[in-house]
């Protein structure tokens, strides 16, 4: 049963120089201490209002899973480029210590997000962030027209379960390469193929679906996963 959301709006601290935006989509019947939580980062050409990671967002919150959205420092700032890879994952990091530090207290925090957000939670991960999985929604395995440029070696470093939702046409990710990755690792990677989508979770119209048909299989794809794990 779809539950009703209340949103929190809350500014985060990252460092003396440095806070943040977030929102926190808190369904009806949560229990602080007996339900999970997913922390979602957005792409590096969008910011927390992206209006797929917003859907996510909201949709999960409904299904029962406390779920946060954050903006990266640049995009707090108004620029358009990423910050550092190290800044990135601080401010993550410091979503993920007030999530765990909240009056909410999931039971269990997952982490991931759309793209690059994705990424930056798979390198906290690999650092030995104790996390209960990663949710990435169009992992950026290569950049475009170079799949020799992988961005998987820190993947073997990674324990928890992880969920890679691709599609077909994804030009950052050779689903080909993806797999013989995934099939490499020592811990459980699940992979849910989009057909005709792609970096952006856009399929051609031949296909008789609607952005929100696809929106919707990934957010029931993402909550079948989040009760298996």
């Amino acid at each position: 049963m779809k539950q009703n959301v209340k949103r929190l709006r809350r500014r985060i601290v990252v460092d003396e120089y440095t806070t943040i935006s977030s929102v926190w989509a808190v369904p009806a019947h949560f229990q602080p201490g007996l339900t999970d939580a997913l922390i979602l980062a957005h792409g590096a050409g969008n910011d927390m209002t992206n209006p797929f990671l917003s859907f996510v967002h909201e949709s999960l919150a409904a299904e029962g899973w406390l779920t946060i959205k954050f903006n990266f420092p640049y995009k707090e700032q108004g620029k358009a480029a990423p910050d550092p890879p190290a800044k990135l994952e601080r401010a993550f990091k410091a979503v993920l210590i007030i999530a765990r530090q909240s009056r909410l207290k999931p039971r269990r925090v997952f982490i991931g997000g759309k793209s690059m957000g994705g990424r930056i939670a798979s390198h906290l991960a690999a650092q030995g962030e104790d996390v209960a999985g990663l949710v990435l929604l169009g992992y950026p395995l290569h950049p475009p027209s170079r799949p020799t440029q992988l961005r998987s070696v820190h993947l073997k470093e990674i324990a928890c379960p992880m969920l890679f939702i691709s599609g077909t046409r994804d030009a950052f990710c050779q689903l080909t390469l993806l797999e013989q990755i995934l099939k490499e690792l020592s811990t459980s990677a699940t992979l849910h193929v989009v057909e005709g989508a792609d970096h952006s979770f856009v399929v051609p119209k031949q296909l008789g679906r609607t952005t929100k048909d696809v929106w919707q299989e990934i957010v029931r794809v993402t909550a079948t996963w989040l009760k298996q794990v």
